[in-house]
């Protein structure tokens, strides 16, 4: 399952999804109860400490994020693939460099991410 093929797509999917702003979408592609922890989060939440739980608590806190920002758009720069695992390397809004870890359950869903955000990128 877990090949070439099944990370392009994912990638793809992952992607489209969070440029068309569709939170269906996105969530579609994690478990029900995945963990998710990112420095923005923590930022906008510190009693959160980062993390959160589960697709409800993730499309609240995504939701309000896609509000907020009509201009989000990801511009793709790399995928690496591990084992069962991934990283999505991409720009964010503002052209900041970000990361995304996803470790993949059983069957091909995220279990877990970990987001990573750097400076906005220099030209």
């Amino acid at each position: 399952m877990f090949t070439e093929s099944f990370y392009k797509e994912f990638t793809t999917l992952w992607l489209a999804a969070w440029n068309a702003h569709d939170i269906e979408r996105i969530l579609a592609l994690y478990e029900d109860a995945f963990e998710f922890s990112s420095p923005v989060l923590a930022g906008v939440s510190p009693a959160s400490g980062g993390k959160l739980i589960g697709k409800e608590a993730a499309r609240a806190y995504w939701s309000k994020g896609l509000a907020m920002r009509p201009d989000l758009h990801f511009e793709h720069i790399a995928s690496l693939h591990g084992v069962q695992s991934m990283v999505i390397h991409y720009r964010g809004l503002g052209g900041k460099l970000c990361a995304e870890f996803f470790a993949f359950s059983g069957d091909g869903k995220v279990a877990v991410s970990h987001a990573h955000e750097g400076a906005k990128a220099s030209a």
